[in-house]
């Protein structure tokens, strides 16, 4: 992970009283837990990418355009390396990154993410995922945005969900449903500064592929009562499955979309949900905007701010990501 030698590592060991203890020692070396080595590679500067989902259990809460704004502000204004992982079938964060017409060339390809979690229900000399052929380079559709890849999703992930429960150990039982993105992205999550991952509005199998790479996660809601009323079995339902796997997944905030400044109902909400203590609740939010939505078309521009608005809305955003930078740093 930190491309470093084992006598480099000796080394930190020796002389940071901080570093992490291991959790056994075999003859063959010392065996640490992977959250806590990369935590502490973060304290020490060691380039490291943060991986972060997002996550509601409800659609047409703002959960993609949220993705897709995010990581184009961290590549256009904060210079990040960013990589988007759509695992919802919608599709939606790979068609406003790529277009419809891109998207179902790498369909009719089998090269989606779709086709990796097809492969684990067949014999592995039948596989056919190509990271290299899937990761799409350079995506978005803004002139400035020049640094964001793209792992893209497929319709077909609704039917292959439900049959991932029953596919095959494998051999030395050495094959996990919750493992396989995780297997998959692992040689070249790190050369990345942000991971985004777009999850389905669930926590199946797909979410917990997301949620096994993911440090936290935000969840993006319009401020009414249908939006918020699943944030409480969200953050219980990962901490439950951080705990499980021993790895720290943090609630990083709750992101306010589509907001009606004007709406008692959506005033009362943010209140309730700044003082409910389920998740912290990022300052910015997200006002409702006839330019935002519009957004989720795939059309060329120069700039940002000419694609999400002059009128705040580009301000709302790059906020948003700075204050999200802030949390997850």
């Amino acid at each position: 992970m930190a491309k470093v030698t084992t006598q480099a590592v000796a080394n930190w060991r020796a002389r940071s009283p901080d570093f992490p203890e291991p959790i056994v020692d075999l003859l063959s070396g010392p065996v640490f837990r992977r959250d806590q080595i990369r935590k502490w590679l973060r304290r020490k500067k060691v380039p490291m990418a943060h991986v972060l989902a997002t996550i509601n259990l409800k659609g047409g809460v703002g959960k993609t355009t949220t993705t897709v704004a995010l990581s184009e502000m961290l590549s256009a204004e904060f210079s990040k390396r960013v990589l988007v992982i759509d695992l919802d079938p919608q599709t939606n964060a790979t068609t406003m990154l790529i277009g419809e017409h891109k998207w179902k060339q790498l369909n009719a390809q089998g090269y989606t993410l779709a086709q990796l979690f097809k492969d684990a229900l067949l014999d592995p000399e039948k596989r056919t995922f190509s990271l290299g052929k899937t990761l799409q380079k350079s995506v978005s559709s803004v002139s400035d945005v020049r640094r964001v890849d793209l792992l893209p999703s497929s319709l077909d992930l609704i039917d292959v969900q439900d049959r991932l429960g029953s596919m095959q150990s494998g051999r030395f039982y050495a094959e996990n449903p919750i493992e396989l993105l995780r297997r998959a992205v692992k040689p070249i999550l790190d050369g990345y500064d942000f991971v985004i991952i777009d999850c389905p509005p669930n926590l199946g199998i797909i979410t917990l592929n997301g949620l096994r790479i993911s440090s936290g996660y935000i969840i993006p809601v319009i401020p009414d009562v249908l939006s918020t009323y699943g944030i409480p079995q969200i953050v219980d339902r990962v901490r439950q499955f951080s705990e499980t796997i021993q790895e720290d997944i943090e609630p990083y905030g709750i992101v306010v979309s589509k907001y009606r400044a004007q709406s008692t109902v959506h005033q009362t909400t943010v209140q309730a949900l700044r003082s409910g203590g389920d998740a912290p609740v990022f300052e910015t939010v997200i006002p409702e905007s006839n330019q935002i939505a519009a957004s989720a078309e795939f059309a060329s521009h120069q700039t940002l701010r000419q694609k999400y608005g002059y009128a705040g809305q580009f301000e709302w955003y790059r906020d948003l990501t700075r204050e999200i930078i802030e949390a997850v740093e």
